[in-house]
């Protein structure tokens, strides 16, 4: 691995979903980590392929905090959040015992239920015209700009008072 090379994701992805993050609503929220869930079994998966365990085992921890935050944003008053969060925890086990086995034969059905919720939140976002979660977050303007075939990213705006306003 180069120096600068982020483990797992590469960098341009991270800064792909870190856009999206600044700029999502709440429905929006959930669908990148669902995303971000399957990306990292992925790449979990690529590595036991290569037979980097090491990494299956990291790749999958990372897949597991993203559950993790979407056991959080849970509402364990409604039945729909009581039925989400025993799937998630299910999921989770999986997910544990394709790390304890070196295995990714588990997580089959792991990506099969995160790619259905996808699947659905994707449909849920264009019912939900709710603002971004963050405000005051500088404007990124992408376009082919002075360059042939490269594109560029403008950021616009004061970006000392960017993200949660108190």
């Amino acid at each position: 691995m180069k120096e600068n090379e982020v483990p797992g994701m590469m960098q341009d992805k991270i800064q792909e979903y870190t856009r999206r993050i600044t700029m999502a609503n709440k429905t929006q929220m959930i669908t990148i980590l669902y995303e971000m869930v399957l990306e990292y079994i992925s790449e979990a998966e690529s590595s036991l392929a290569r037979g980097d365990e090491k990494a299956f085992s990291e790749g999958l921890s990372r897949s597991m905090y993203c559950i993790d935050e979407l056991i959080h944003s849970l509402n364990i008053k409604y039945e729909l959040g009581k039925n989400l969060l025993g799937l998630y925890l299910f999921e989770k086990k999986q997910m544990i015992i394709a790390i304890a086995k070196k295995s990714s034969d588990e997580l089959v059905h792991v990506k099969k239920t995160f790619s259905a919720l996808h699947e659905a939140y994707v449909q849920l976002e264009t019912m939900n015209d709710e603002e971004a979660v963050m405000t005051n977050v500088p404007k990124v303007y992408v376009g082919l700009t002075y360059g042939k075939g490269q594109l560029k990213e403008s950021i616009a705006d004061n970006i000392l008072l960017r993200g949660y306003m108190a």
